[in-house]
């Protein structure tokens, strides 16, 4: 199994649940890299049911966003399913703003995103 530096991964039956490891996403380089580690579980691993638990995520960049973007139109393309899930009010207010409440299915909590499956 590949190794991350910005996320951990678990599988629960056919999901896999990523938990992010930085609290801030804010840094280019961080970003780029967590991009990358997030398109590699689709396209390589080819693991196409996912749920990203923001539990530990205090602030995300619009660069973060963009990434997130481009992860949803990568699952979507490969046939697979994102679920986001714990995102703190004050990042769930970007979401409403910038209207990706749209595009993204947003659950309460991980529990909630695995019975969406």
């Amino acid at each position: 199994m590949a190794e991350y530096r910005r996320i951990e991964i678990n599988e629960v039956g056919d999901v896999t649940v990523v938990h992010f490891k930085d609290p801030k996403i804010i840094e280019d380089m961080g970003i780029q890299e967590l991009g990358q580690e997030l398109f590699r579980l689709i396209e390589q691993e080819n693991r196409l049911k996912l749920v990203l638990n923001f539990a530990s995520v205090d602030f995300l960049s619009s660069a973060a966003l963009g990434k997130l973007i481009t992860l949803e139109k990568k699952a979507k393309a490969l046939g697979g399913t994102l679920k986001l899930c714990n995102i703190r009010p004050e990042i769930y207010e970007v979401f409403l703003i910038t209207r990706l409440n749209r595009l993204f299915d947003i659950k309460e909590d991980e529990a909630e995103a695995l019975a969406a499956f």
